[in-house]
């Protein structure tokens, strides 16, 4: 009898387990069931929103197929450019052309040595007597000077050029033109000059000696203006100013 009990026993519970899995089989049979029409309205949702996103998508696009378009007229702009450019080479070609065909006409007319056959750009100017006259510059004085063939001779104002420039520096600036064209003793020189000081007179009186050879054998011209003897020195003495002692000087500060 014990036994049977034991039996009896051990029975109930292997029956409870049984109970408990075929109980349990049924909820989540449900809880599947209702899991599936979620899925299936996620499911269902996802190509809607699909379906939203494509159709969206040629609106954005649009614009894309207008590029075309707009691409069309920077290349007719990119034609009239090169034409414009073309017409300007046509243009310059031309105008290049007319100016090669005109420098032959301006050469011959050029007067021609026909000893030498060379072109002469400049010719003697000379007076009557044979003189050649000049006019010379710096700063405040101005002088006239005349050159005739002689022996080297240099008057000014009437006097030696030894004694109105008794400075050895401004006897030297005078004579510079001549050394330099090797004519020391070939012309006597007479000249006038005034203003200025003594400094700028013999600087004036140098510009004319300079441009004086030139006017009467124009081949010195080369010479003399490679040492800057035809340059006229434009320097003069600044004005003075209103309330100034000189141009720029200001009058002595005094403080009491």
């Amino acid at each position: 009898m014990a036994g049977d009990d034991k039996k009896a026993a051990g029975d109930e519970p292997e029956t409870k387990g049984a109970d408990d899995k075929s109980a349990a089989k049924p909820k989540a049979a449900e809880a599947k069931a209702k899991a599936k029409p979620k899925a299936k309205a996620k499911a269902e949702a996802k190509p809607a929103a699909k379906k939203l996103v494509k159709k969206a998508a040629p609106k954005k696009a649009a614009p894309k197929k207008a590029a075309p378009e707009e691409k069309a007229a920077p290349a007719e702009r990119m034609e009239v450019r090169r034409k414009i450019s073309d017409l300007k080479d046509l243009a310059g070609a031309v105008e290049s052309a007319s100016a090669a065909a005109e420098a032959p006409a301006a050469a011959t007319e050029a007067p021609v040595d026909a000893d030498a056959g060379v072109a002469v750009l400049r010719e003697p100017q000379r007076d009557a007597q044979g003189r050649a006259y000049a006019t010379g510059r710096r700063k405040d004085a101005v002088a006239r000077v005349w050159i005739k063939p002689g022996q080297g001779l240099i008057t000014v104002n009437g006097k030696k050029s030894d004694e109105y420039f008794a400075r050895p520096v401004l006897r030297m600036l005078i004579a510079q033109p001549m050394v330099v064209s090797r004519r020391e003793t070939e012309y006597d020189i007479w000249c006038t000059v005034k203003g200025g000081g003594l400094s700028g007179q013999a600087g004036a009186v140098r510009h004319g000696i300079s441009r004086a050879l030139v006017n009467y054998d124009p081949e010195l011209r080369g010479v003399l203006k490679a040492g800057g003897f035809m340059t006229r020195d434009s320097r003069v003495v600044e004005r003075k100013k209103y309330g100034r002692a000189k141009a720029r000087r200001s009058f002595q500060f005094s403080k009491r």
